[in-house]
């Protein structure tokens, strides 16, 4: 995996731009990874759902889970899917609309310094083990591109939304993800 610094594409993922993003603020540096899960309808997994959503083409009459979310603008920078598929919505050095309201370390506004990472998953049920190696990949390629980036600049979107948000979940395996990124880091 490679990601162009002169475009922020990564070259193994399928292109699908989303319309919510915008240019970060000058001068801002990116320096947070954050782990997203997502499934649409809740807790299934497949279908054209979560790219709807992005895309801002989400039907409510579709599912009545869709409801409350169709009219929202939101994005991530990239999602895994269950079968270890990328789609890339938004350019990694542009902002993705993934955190909401949110404050790291004391600073507010997560969109403005982080990428967003969605993973296809929920609260209920375990990742699957391709989903580990690729966002180990991924990371380690975001590392390479944004040198603020390290293992120990992801959290989850939990952890900068407590209270509002509880992704990527329980059975998010983070011990797994730092040992994958140990190994391909050579440590």
């Amino acid at each position: 995996m490679h990601i162009d610094p002169d475009n922020g594409l990564l070259d193994t993922a399928h292109q699908l731009p989303s319309p919510n993003c915008d240019a970060r603020p000058p001068g801002c540096t990116i320096d947070l990874l954050v782990i997203h899960a997502i499934s649409l309808p809740t807790g299934e997994f497949g279908g054209p759902w979560i790219d709807d959503l992005f895309c801002n083409r989400l039907d409510a009459d579709t599912h009545p889970d869709f409801a409350d979310i169709y009219t929202l603008q939101v994005s991530a920078h990239a999602l895994i899917r269950r079968d270890g598929s990328i789609t890339q919505y938004v350019p990694f050095h542009h902002r993705a609309w993934h955190a909401g309201q949110s404050c790291h370390d004391g600073r507010q506004r997560c969109n403005d310094f982080s990428i967003g990472i969605e993973l296809e998953g929920c609260d209920e049920q375990p990742f699957a083990a391709i989903q580990y190696t690729h966002l180990a990949e991924l990371a380690r390629s975001l590392f390479t591109a944004y040198p603020n980036l390290n293992p120990q600049r992801i959290t989850g979107h939990s952890d900068i939304a407590p209270g509002r948000k509880t992704d990527p979940g329980p059975h998010f395996d983070w011990q797994r993800l730092h040992g994958l990124l140990g190994s391909l880091c050579g440590e």
